[in-house]
């Protein structure tokens, strides 16, 4: 492999030669652009602003563009002259154990190659102790022309060294989470633990780009003048879950049947092993998830065990209802009991107050009679 930078590794007083070679490589197909009408390539060329004229790569040098718009000349000889002491060394800085480092960091992927016969032994010793350790190393590193943090670990028998973000370059996540409060009900959980029972764990290496291998088939085959575009499938309409517990089930039951497993979707660690369907538990629906209808889902009823707890259960409930009537029959007769008494007293005051009335007339019509006669 081509190594695209020279330097070392400095190791304490230790320095290890070393070359610095790509460990990653792009596979993806590069499409070109082109002039519809006959095919011709389409290229850009650099071109001044001011002039309009094409301007040759030897011609171009650097510029920082300030807020204004203004640019300010920045020459080589410039840059030479700031203190980058790791322009050709990797400076090992400190040893941390690699789970310290935040995946956000990593970015591109090195290996570095022992430069010479007389840089295989002090490798070779980074490299042990690197291995005994189980830690990582933090390093400096300037590569094209900036200043780089990296880290080296060991992969099979060689050093590598992914490059690493600087940490003030990653971003807080904020406002990404759900910004509404959602409650996540062991039942689902449950049910997500067994759908990921049941799609268990894939080899790395067997893993592949599908849609490249389409690609580079239509290409093969428009070049042999063969190729015919097939009919494209309709996607399926999107929307919104209605039923997040139903999802969940019917994922575990197609992620079985495509292992060639049987069995519903239960829930728990023996879902995953093709365990026999437990009963749905009450309250496993998300609340405001409903469906309307004939599929509408219902919680199982609790299970009654042997007879006796169901003909005592039974006599409980009957007893219950007995109750309740002979409760409400007394309380019916209460009821007319006082309404009987109510109408039997206010019979007798009407009664009083039509006698007293009568009596008080009576008394008024003796008067005038008795002085007439005087």
């Amino acid at each position: 492999m081509r190594s695209i930078w020279n330097g070392a590794i400095s190791f304490g007083l230790v320095s290890i030669p070393i070359k610095l070679v790509n460990a990653t490589e792009s596979h993806s197909i590069s499409f070109r652009q082109i002039h519809l009408a006959d095919g011709g390539r389409i290229r850009y060329r650099k071109v001044c602003e001011l002039d309009g004229e094409e301007v040759p790569g030897a011609e171009i040098g650097k510029g920082y563009e300030e807020a204004d718009g203004s640019v300010i000349p920045i020459t080589d000889e410039d840059l030479a002259q700031l203190p980058l002491t790791t322009a050709k060394t990797i400076e090992i800085m400190s040893f941390v154990p690699a789970e310290e480092i935040d995946p956000l960091q990593m970015d591109a992927a090195y290996y570095l190659a022992a430069n010479g016969a007389t840089a295989a032994k002090p490798y070779t010793l980074l490299r042990e102790a690197l291995k005994r350790s189980r830690k990582v190393a933090i390093a400096k590193y300037a590569l094209r022309g900036r200043e780089r943090l990296g880290m080296l670990r060991v992969v099979d028998d060689v050093i590598a060294m992914h490059g690493l973000l600087w940490p003030d370059e990653i971003r807080v996540p904020e406002g990404v989470a759900p910004d509404v409060e959602v409650t996540v009900r062991d039942a689902e959980l449950d049910l997500a633990d067994a759908l990921m029972a049941t799609l268990g764990e894939v080899e790395m290496a067997s893993l592949h780009d599908d849609y490249r291998d389409a690609v580079e088939a239509m290409i093969a085959a428009k070049a042999g003048g063969a190729f015919e575009p097939a009919e494209v499938a309709g996607e399926p309409a999107g929307g919104q879950v209605i039923d997040l517990m139903a999802a969940l089930e019917k994922s575990v039951r197609a992620a079985k049947a495509s292992r060639g497993e049987t069995g519903g979707a239960g829930t728990g660690a023996g879902a995953g092993a093709g365990a026999e369907e437990p009963e749905t538990k009450a309250g496993a629906e998300v609340t405001p998830m409903r469906r309307g209808g004939a599929g509408r889902k219902t919680s199982a009823a609790p299970k009654a065990v042997g007879g006796k707890k169901s003909t005592a259960a039974s006599a409980k409930k009957t007893a219950a209802t007995a109750a309740a009537k002979s409760t409400s029959a007394a309380s019916k007769k209460k009821t007319t009991a006082k309404s009987t008494a109510a109408k039997s007293v206010t019979t007798k005051s009407t009664s009083a107050a039509s006698a007293k009335k009568t009596g008080a007339g009576a008394k008024k019509a003796a008067t005038p009679r008795k002085r007439a006669s005087a």
